[in-house]
C-alpha cells in the first residue's frame, strides 16, 4: 500500500492512504475483451510503432502540447496540488513509471481526455474540476492514467485528427466516405476502451459508489440531494430492454457519432465488474503482469471477446439482440417474429402464429 516514505519512479510524496498497490500490473487486468483483443493484435504487428511515430509528423500533437501549454494550467505542486496528489497517487496504484502531464482547460463542460503519441497528456476541464468532489475526480483521474498506461492516447490522438479530417474533405464523397468508415470504426473501439478506463479508475479509487456518483453528476450535474444511483441504473435497466425493434434500431444510430458510450451504460457495466470475480481476483492480487505482455496471445484474446459477445447477446434484454438468438437457436415463424418487433400485431399476425392444420 502507497505510503509516505515512497520516492521512486517519479512518485515522490505520495498521499499515505489505504489503497491497495498493483505492482507491474498490465493493463490487460482490467481491458474491456474487445478492447484488450484489438490492443493485443496491434502491439504484435512488425512495425506499428514505427509507422505511427512516423505519422506524428503529419498529426497536429506537438501544436496541441504547445496549446496546452500556452493557454492552460499545468497541474505542479504549485498550481491545482489536490489534483497532483491524485495524479502521482494513480500513477504509484497503477504502477505508471512516468507520471504524464495534466492541464485544467477552462471549459464549463466537465470532460477529460488522455492525448498523445509520443507520452501521453491528460487534460481536464473546469466543468469537472468544479462538478466532483475529491473520491470522484480521483476515479476521473484514475480512467486517465488506465487510457495512459493502455496506450489509448495514441489511438485517441488518431480519432481526433482524422475527425477533424473528415469534416475538411466533406466534399469530396469517396475520400470522405474512406475516412468515415475508420472514423466509425475507431469510435466503436473507443467506446470499448472508456469502459476499460472506468475499471482502471475503480482500481485506483477503490470505491465503486464514489465512481457511480461520477457518472450520476456528468449525467444529470451538481444537484446529488436530487439523484439516486439505484434509479439511475434502473435507467440502465429500462434503456436495455425497454421498446421494439424500432427502438434498437434508434439505439445503434443515437451511438454511432459518440466516442464514449451512454453514462447509464457505463455506470450499469462498470457495477457488473465491480461485482464480478475477476475484479475481486485483482483487488486480492492476482492479476497478470507487464512483463507477461510479450506471450500475450492474439487467438485467446480474440476468443475471449468472442465469447464476450456471445454472452452479450444470449443474455440481452434488447429486443433485436433477443431476435437475434432466436435466428441463431432456430426459432421459426421469422416474419411473424419481426412484424411484432416493429410494432406489427393485430389480428393477421395472431392468425398467422396459430399451428396449420397441415403443418
Amino acid at each position: 500500500m502507497p505510503d509516505d516514505s515512497h520516492e521512486q519512479n517519479g512518485h515522490e510524496n505520495v498521499p499515505s492512504r489505504q489503497r491497495r498497490r498493483f505492482e507491474g500490473i498490465s493493463s490487460r487486468a482490467y481491458e474491456h475483451p474487445a478492447d484488450r483483443s484489438a490492443l493485443v493484435a496491434l502491439r504484435k504487428l512488425s512495425g506499428f510503432d514505427t509507422v505511427f511515430k512516423a505519422l506524428s509528423g503529419l498529426l497536429p500533437e506537438r501544436s496541441l502540447r504547445l496549446l496546452f501549454l500556452s493557454d492552460s494550467v499545468r497541474v505542479s505542486d504549485q498550481q491545482f496540488a489536490h489534483l497532483n496528489d491524485m495524479l502521482r497517487d494513480a500513477c504509484y496504484i497503477l504502477d505508471l513509471e512516468k507520471v504524464p502531464p495534466m492541464y485544467v482547460n477552462q471549459d464549463p463542460q466537465p470532460n477529460a481526455m488522455c492525448i498523445g503519441l509520443d507520452e501521453p497528456i491528460i487534460v481536464v476541464t473546469t466543468g469537472l474540476v468544479e462538478l466532483l468532489d475529491e473520491e470522484e475526480m480521483r476515479a476521473v483521474v484514475g480512467h486517465e492514467v488506465g487510457h495512459a498506461l493502455s496506450g489509448h492516447s495514441v489511438y485517441r490522438t488518431i480519432l481526433l485528427f482524422l475527425t477533424s479530417l473528415a469534416l475538411k474533405v466533406a466534399w469530396i464523397p469517396l475520400g470522405n466516405l474512406a475516412i468515415m468508415a475508420i472514423v466509425t470504426a475507431l469510435r466503436e473501439w473507443f467506446r470499448k476502451s472508456e469502459l476499460s478506463a472506468d475499471r482502471a479508475g475503480l482500481l485506483v479509487g477503490q470505491d465503486v459508489q464514489a465512481s457511480m456518483r461520477g457518472l450520476m453528476k456528468i449525467a444529470g450535474g451538481n444537484h446529488l440531494h436530487e439523484m439516486n444511483v439505484d434509479a439511475f441504473l434502473a435507467q440502465a435497466e429500462e434503456y436495455e430492454a425497454g421498446g421494439d425493434l424500432r427502438d434498437s434500431v434508434l439505439k445503434i444510430l443515437n451511438v454511432l457519432p459518440r466516442s464514449h458510450p451512454f453514462t447509464t451504460v457505463r455506470a450499469a457495466e462498470l457495477k457488473k465488474w465491480a461485482e464480478s470475480r475477476d475484479f475481486q481476483r485483482i483487488m486480492d492480487g492476482h492479476y497478470p503482469r507487464r512483463s507477461e505482455d510479450k506471450d500475450a496471445s492474439v487467438t485467446d484474446s480474440f476468443r475471449e471477446s468472442a465469447s464476450h459477445y456471445t454472452n452479450n447477446v444470449k443474455n440481452s434484454k434488447d429486443p433485436l439482440m433477443k431476435l437475434v438468438t432466436d435466428i441463431a437457436g432456430g426459432a421459426g415463424d421469422l416474419g411473424s417474429r419481426v412484424r411484432r418487433g416493429f410494432g406489427g400485431g393485430g389480428a393477421a399476425t395472431a392468425q398467422e402464429d396459430r399451428p396449420r392444420d397441415d403443418e
